[in-house]
């Protein structure tokens, strides 16, 4: 099932999938809830209920002005949607998988209200964004530079026009400059109380393993995989079964010691 939750801002469109047990699934920066499909979603749809959103801005999540959406787009922001969108669906506690921006997105949300989250796994996320990752972001293409392979790409994934495709590269562009949004201390990580495996290849262009493994030190019950060969994001396509046995088995599990990702 498809459906709407107007917010301040923003029209938020998720879909629901299958029963049980609420699995929130968080997408990538420039990606869409559609996204899951490559990560072998199905295997969790067999076990859990799963809300799958478009963060504000992707997708089919709707702005009223799309040119103000690289200085609004923030992670902060869109956890307080998704936990505004817990609250309209009933769901008091739950778990969670996010990968990079959705990642991010779960750090806010399990440091702002601890409670809500049981068990998360957060893939290619941070901290905060390091040099490194601030490089890429500044020499991202501009709009009238992409290649037509990436804006056939991304035409097939936002339908709100050529305009909220723009919007979305200025973003990306824009976090070169971003130092509050993802500013994550040792002490704010401490406050999790979620289960938590991070997850990191140890090929990632954006993060250097390091700071998956200062938020393994910093986030209390926490668990690290880093992924042999992994770049940024090693989780679909011929990864996605792996991940979704990992992923699951850690999820289902009540203590760290019950993870074995060898």
């Amino acid at each position: 099932m498809e459906s709407t939750l107007p917010l301040d801002g923003v029209i938020l469109h998720y879909e629901l999938r299958g029963e049980g047990q609420p699995l929130l699934l968080l997408h990538g920066g420039t990606g869409c809830h559609a996204d899951w499909a490559y990560a072998v979603r199905e295997q969790f749809e067999r076990e859990f209920r799963l809300i799958i959103p478009d963060v504000r801005g992707h997708g089919r999540s709707a702005v009223p002005d799309w040119t103000e959406l690289p200085k609004t787009l923030t992670h902060r922001h869109c956890a307080l949607d998704t936990l505004a969108l817990l609250d309209h669906l009933g769901i008091e506690r739950g778990k969670a998988i996010g990968v990079s921006m959705g990642g991010n997105i779960l750090l806010h949300m399990a440091t702002m209200q601890p409670e809500r989250l049981e068990a998360i796994v957060i893939v290619s996320a941070t901290p905060y964004f390091p040099e490194q990752a601030r490089k890429v972001m500044a020499a991202l293409p501009a709009p009238e530079n992409q290649p037509a392979s990436e804006w056939e790409r991304m035409r097939r994934s936002h339908p709100h026009g050529d305009q909220q495709i723009r919007a979305l590269w200025q973003w990306g562009h824009s976090l070169k400059d971003s130092y509050d949004d993802m500013n994550f201390t040792p002490a704010d990580l401490a406050k999790i109380r979620a289960r938590t495996l991070i997850v990191q290849g140890d090929r990632d262009f954006l993060y250097p393993v390091e700071l998956s493994s200062e938020m393994y030190r910093a986030i209390p019950n926490s668990s690290l995989w880093i992924v042999p060969g992994g770049s940024h994001g090693p989780i679909f396509f011929d990864r996605a079964e792996r991940f979704a046995q990992t992923a699951l088995e850690f999820l289902r599990g009540s203590a760290r010691s019950t993870l074995d990702i060898g």
